[in-house]
């Protein structure tokens, strides 16, 4: 018989074909640039938070192009250089962009840690620690909620954790769509404020529930769900021949930082038999201070949470828990396939272990380690101070945006994000013009662009309703000084003083 043929065949497999020692060599030399470039810099001050390149000048300088051979060890190294200096540096003290931002050394240890080991923790017989590690953190996640028991997940982020809800919700309510689909479903209703995260419509829309099944309801002025708006909402839904299902209500609402109102919503849900989610990726740290949690007061009558340590709590992207207060064992049924080459029943060790098949997803990212890891290292305590630190500081910045002539409040914060407009000199006093607000919509823009190209530090602006673009602040990073938000304010001046 012919001996079988094939390129791989001349290939010889006596020894490894890894270079282990020159690899370890080249990493040695990575973990200090990293140090170097990715961690100090990256949080030092006096360095830049961005250095801008145009995208056609930046694809030159990066040499994107992958080619057959493979380069030198300097080259690749200059390459990793570059992957850090032309990023923009998120963990530095004067970035304010995002809803996360900072570095935190211990949290930054369990994300090598994670990505060393590379496994995936849908069993315990790849994933011994990391599963107990999980289990670990979602349970004392459950507890700060106000649930002595329950389940939960680690998702890839908040949206697809509100994705998750809303399936798992519809499950309850209808078993038999996990096998049949929508096909023989009535049409169901979903609702959320006005100011929720616009994860909720693509949920639907991934779901086959239809986007123009979520029904978004009215907030007031401050951006929080009105209760009586609510129920006008369900009621006329189900006049119209719909099956309400679902609502999520908001606890840190994306531009505003508004907190619904959960009790009185609890209420509604209760008497129409809803599902309740609260969406708390964004305030759902506030339960760790003592001070701050009362804004999230109600919170444990909800069916489901979604809460995001890598905001508040700097944990790093990512990680976002989708808790559960049910724990017969709803998030096995809805997801789970019984994978006969993962999940088998007849292991030597307590399957129950074996918590992927909760998970739509098959691989999945230990993100519990950096928390665990993070937590650890300052308790609940630090962890609570952390938040509180966050809220002293935007409150300092508040105070100095009312004394300060040229700035303006959208309207006063009730958490952390701060939303304010800077009116330069040539504006000021024409507040009665009809031009002025048209005026005033492409300032905030002027000073991010000229704020980008200096490097000197980021910050988030958007229009919201009827409101024209103004800036949105954020501070989640406890590096972040008096000192940084003075220098902020100053700058937003210097930079659109002559607008």
């Amino acid at each position: 018989m012919a001996e079988p043929s094939g390129a791989g065949c001349s290939i010889p497999l006596d020894d490894p074909g890894l270079d282990i020692a020159a690899g370890e060599e080249f990493l040695q030399e990575v973990f200090q640039i990293l140090l170097e470039e990715g961690v100090r810099k990256s949080t030092d001050v006096t360095q830049k938070v961005c250095d801008w390149k145009e995208p056609q000048e930046l694809r030159e300088l990066l040499d994107l192009e992958l080619r057959s051979d493979g380069e030198g060890r300097e080259q690749l190294l200059q390459r990793c250089r570059d992957v850090l200096r032309f990023s923009v540096r998120t963990g530095h003290p004067r970035f304010f962009n995002q809803l996360f931002s900072g570095l935190d050394h211990h949290a930054l240890a369990g994300r090598f840690l994670t990505e060393t080991l590379n496994t995936s923790p849908y069993t315990y017989e790849v994933a011994p620690v990391l599963v107990l590690m999980e289990e670990q953190v979602l349970a004392k996640l459950r507890e700060l909620v106000g649930w002595s028991s329950g389940d939960g997940i680690f998702a890839p982020g908040g949206s697809i954790s509100n994705m998750l809800a809303m399936n798992v919700a519809r499950f309850r309510r209808f078993p038999e769509s996990r096998s049949r689909g929508n096909w023989d479903l009535p049409r169901l209703g979903l609702f959320a404020s006005q100011e929720s995260h616009y994860s909720i419509l693509k949920g639907a829309a991934l779901l086959g529930i239809g986007t123009d099944n979520v029904h978004l309801v009215r907030t007031d002025k401050r951006g929080k769900m009105i209760p009586e708006e609510l129920e006008k909402e369900i009621q006329r839904v189900k006049a119209e021949g719909s099956e309400p299902l679902f609502v999520c209500a908001t606890s840190g609402t994306t531009v505003l930082g508004a907190f619904d109102p959960l009790n009185a919503i609890a209420d509604i849900c209760a008497r129409h038999g809803l599902w309740l989610h609260v969406d708390a990726a964004w305030g759902g740290s506030a339960l760790l201070s003592p001070q701050l949690r009362h804004l999230l007061a109600g919170i444990h009558r909800a069916d489901s949470v979604t809460w995001n340590p890598h905001k508040l709590l700097m944990v790093g992207l990512q990680c976002s828990a989708f808790l559960l207060r049910d724990s017969s064992g709803l998030l096995q049924r809805c997801h789970g396939v019984g994978a006969s080459y993962l999940f088998q029943r007849d292991k030597f060790y307590d399957v129950s272990l074996d918590t992927g098949d909760k998970s739509p997803q098959c691989g999945r990212r230990a993100d519990g380690l950096k928390l665990w890891i993070l937590w650890k290292a300052v308790g609940s305590r630090g962890l609570a101070q952390r938040v509180e630190r966050a809220f002293s500081a935007s409150r300092y910045l508040l105070e100095q945006v009312k004394r300060r002539e040229g700035f303006q409040l959208v309207m006063e914060p009730e958490f952390i994000n701060l939303c304010f407009w800077f009116i330069p000199p040539s504006l000021r006093g024409q507040e009665s013009y009809p031009e002025f607000w048209d005026k005033l919509g492409k300032v905030a823009p002027a000073i991010k662009e000229r704020m980008i190209r200096r490097g000197s530090m980021m910050v988030g602006y958007q229009p919201h309703g009827s409101h024209v673009n103004f800036f949105r602040h954020i501070i989640t990073n406890p590096a972040v000084t008096r000192h940084d938000l003075d220098f902020f304010l100053d700058e937003i001046q210097e930079l659109g003083w002559d607008l």
